[in-house]
């Protein structure tokens, strides 16, 4: 099986277009470019927007043009024309990469999905949320809601005929491990370090929605697979996603990436910075007449990667760049940093 000590490095950067980018978004991807770059590796740019009743029509070319502001490159995405490139991981025609935006990538979701049923790693599920709610006896609410308790899981796949005209969803056997033992139980995050999880710590999950689109887990498999990825750099409230993940890995035989989470950008609450917590949008700043170096500087600082908050370019930092010199906290976005954000110049 090909390892990651004989393929080339390749990140990427995955805005998702349901608002505008922000700060916390900024720090995640400076880290995700540096990382790969630091490396000599390539990046790619991909559109996750099929979480379609969110989307806004005008945020993909808004992040497309908030990460060029900041400096940040990759060497194929959806601005390519017509993908007429090579594939920059392994050689092949770029017509086995597909667009480099996910509503435009169904086919392969579903051929994945097909290959799921065949093996039976996927049931027909009908339960609802509060079906879910009601059935489990001690409900462990977590990143995606509570633990799934197995109702559906002695169905099959072929189940799903007589369901026509029903609404189900389709969900991956993730609690059967014992069944399946290839599924990882634990891995070595980039930055995190050891991580560890069982199966029946997050319970099945749905790989494909009711109404017929793929789910954030099998999506992201079969494109980081289809694109090459070796490296995902991501906000930590994602580490128990990487386990659906690798599990989905190893049940089509691929080869994963390796991981790395890093501490989010929180606001004084505590929580994940957002909507919420004010105005934090890079356009904003864009617009403010702020240079993208301060805010790279700035961002850099956080991160360990310079001792003072001084303007620079994100290629003045591929040199310096260490997970060692990440700080494993959060980061706290007060308005008073805002404010400081936004009286930034040169």
């Amino acid at each position: 099986m090909e390892t990651h000590s004989n393929r080339s490095i390749v990140g990427r950067l995955a805005p998702s277009p349901t608002g505008a980018q922000h700060v916390g978004n900024a720090r995640t991807y400076l880290l995700a470019w540096l990382s790969a770059r630091s490396q000599g590796g390539r990046v790619i740019l991909r559109i996750e927007d099929i979480d379609s009743p969110r989307v806004k029509p005008w945020a993909v070319q808004q992040a497309m043009d908030d990460l060029r502001w900041l400096g940040l490159d990759w060497d194929a995405g959806p601005d390519d024309a017509l993908n007429e490139v090579r594939d920059i991981c392994a050689g092949r025609e770029a017509a086995s990469v597909g667009s480099y935006v996910q509503t435009e990538r169904l086919s392969f979701y579903r051929a994945a999905l097909d290959e799921l049923k065949r093996r039976e790693l996927v049931y027909p599920c009908t339960c609802t949320r509060s079906d879910i709610e009601a059935a489990a006896s001690a409900p462990h609410v977590g990143q995606e809601g509570p633990v799934y308790p197995g109702t559906c899981r002695h169905r099959q796949a072929a189940d799903a005929v007589p369901l026509a005209g029903q609404p189900f969803a389709w969900r991956f056997r993730y609690q059967e491990w014992s069944l399946f033992p290839f599924v990882p139980k634990e891995y070595v995050d980039l930055v995190a370090g050891k991580q560890r999880c069982l199966p029946e710590e997050l319970g099945d999950f749905v790989v494909c929605k009711v109404d017929g689109t793929p789910a954030y887990q099998l999506a992201v498999v079969v494109d980081d697979h289809a694109m090459g990825i070796t490296e995902v750099i991501r906000g930590d409230d994602l580490i128990a996603s990487t386990f659906r993940q690798l599990a989905l890995y190893a049940s089509l035989g691929w080869t994963p990436p390796q991981f790395g989470h890093v501490p989010l950008v929180i606001g004084p609450d505590g929580r994940r910075l957002a909507k919420r917590h004010g105005d934090t949008r890079l356009s904003t700043l864009h617009e403010a007449g702020v240079p993208a170096e301060c805010l790279v500087g700035y961002l850099a600082w956080t991160c360990g990667l310079q001792s003072h908050r001084n303007a620079v370019r994100p290629n003045d930092l591929v040199g310096q760049f260490a997970w060692e010199r990440l700080p494993r906290s959060p980061l706290t976005l007060t308005e008073r940093d805002w404010q400081t954000l936004l009286s930034m110049s040169p």
